[in-house]
């Protein structure tokens, strides 16, 4: 079979380096299986990919920060226009910092920041039990939640966090219609929509945090680049002084917000 032109053939626009990844997952899976060849395993994986699932629900799993993290179907897939959110998480987590990651979807930010923190109290918050099931293995020692943002942690963690992190649905509905049609088909639409203007659940996340963060606490929230004045001034508005910082290559946009 050839891979490439397969991939090519369904539209794939980085074939090369998902044959790649499928040959890789395939060796991976036969060994790991027992039962079937490398061949076997590899045609049935392209099957897959080439009816329109996203690589990463093919081959189990999303590269970020130099993580192999798990994801399964039915789960948000980390992007990679989140590490600027996961970098600047883990710039300001210090030792037994208390973090969290709401709307975690597989925990990308969560898992990053314990890869390189490893003392940080790190916990995970989602409300879909398949998406937690991918955090609790691509963070290890976490603490998963159940739920819908701060409503899921424990009232003991109120006024003592000191990192909060999330990439919340931001897209608009009136735009959901022009994002690609994988993401559209297959992740949950309560991950992609974030509402008409796509700020309601950040909207939510700076209403609520100031109950929860520490003295020295920070909110960062992943945005779309023109959304950013508007967070901005919603953080203003809760008594938040604000920074923001783009990652042009990877069209990334994070408001960050810490309390007067």
């Amino acid at each position: 079979m050839d891979v490439v032109a397969t991939l090519r053939a369904a539209g794939c626009v980085w074939a090369e380096e998902e044959a790649e990844i499928l040959r890789q997952s395939a060796v991976e899976a036969a060994r790991a299986r027992g039962s079937v060849s490398a061949s076997a395993e590899l045609a049935r994986l392209v099957d897959r990919r080439v009816a329109g699932e996203p690589l990463e629900y093919v081959v189990g799993w999303a590269g970020f920060l130099g993580l192999r993290l798990r994801v399964t179907p039915g789960v948000f897939v980390p992007r990679r226009r989140t590490e600027l959110l996961a970098r600047l998480a883990i710039e300001r987590a210090r030792d037994g910092s208390v973090v969290v990651e709401l709307c975690a979807g597989a925990a990308p930010v969560a898992a990053a920041v314990m890869a390189a923190q490893s003392t940080a109290v790190v916990h995970v918050v989602d409300r879909d039990p398949t998406a937690l099931a991918c955090a609790s293995v691509n963070v290890p020692g976490g603490l998963m939640h159940r739920g819908d943002l701060f409503d899921a942690l424990p009232r003991m963690l109120r006024g003592r966090l000191d990192v909060v992190a999330a990439s919340p649905p931001y897209v608009p509905t009136g735009e959901l219609h022009l994002m690609n049609g994988e993401a559209r088909t297959h992740e949950p639409t309560y991950a992609l929509d974030g509402g008409d203007d796509g700020l309601d659940v950040a909207r939510r996340i700076v209403a609520d945090a100031p109950r929860w963060l520490a003295p020295a606490g920070r909110v960062l929230i992943e945005c779309g680049r023109t959304q950013a004045p508007k967070l901005e001034s919603m953080f203003t508005h809760g008594g938040f002084v604000t920074e923001t910082t783009v990652d042009e290559e990877y069209g990334s946009t994070v408001v960050l917000g810490a309390l007067l």
